[in-house]
């Protein structure tokens, strides 16, 4: 039977500024631990209100990169999915809008029973 190991994380994180790096760097450490035999993902989380990205400004925020999944996500997950040669789906991007999205939905059909 294969060892399992355990999965492991690295966060790259930044302040406000959007178009410093982190979304190249995250991705060519990606690349870089990848060519050393790892199994690599990425996932992305932005503090937008914004459900996606496709309603963001593009000149402030970059262009919107559709995933293979149909979601219009951050730029940064299409170089994600270019230095690591796989497809980044929906599940790996993030927002405070979606977050909150789902905790609406949840409290709309009535899953905190009132709490």
């Amino acid at each position: 039977m294969a060892k399992k190991i355990p999965t492991k994380y690295i966060f790259v994180v930044g302040g406000v500024m959007s178009g410093v790096g982190k979304g190249i760097t995250t991705a060519s450490i990606g690349e870089i631990l990848q060519t050393k035999g790892y199994s690599v993902s990425a996932i992305k989380m932005d503090p937008y209100i914004n459900i996606d990205a496709g309603t963001m400004n593009p000149i402030e925020h970059g262009e919107v990169f559709v995933t293979e999944d149909g979601d219009e996500t951050d730029q940064d997950i299409g170089n994600y999915e270019r230095f690591l040669n796989k497809n980044i789906y929906k599940e790996n991007y993030m927002t405070t809008g979606r977050i909150y999205q789902t905790v609406i939905n949840k409290e709309r059909n009535l899953e905190y029973k009132g709490k």
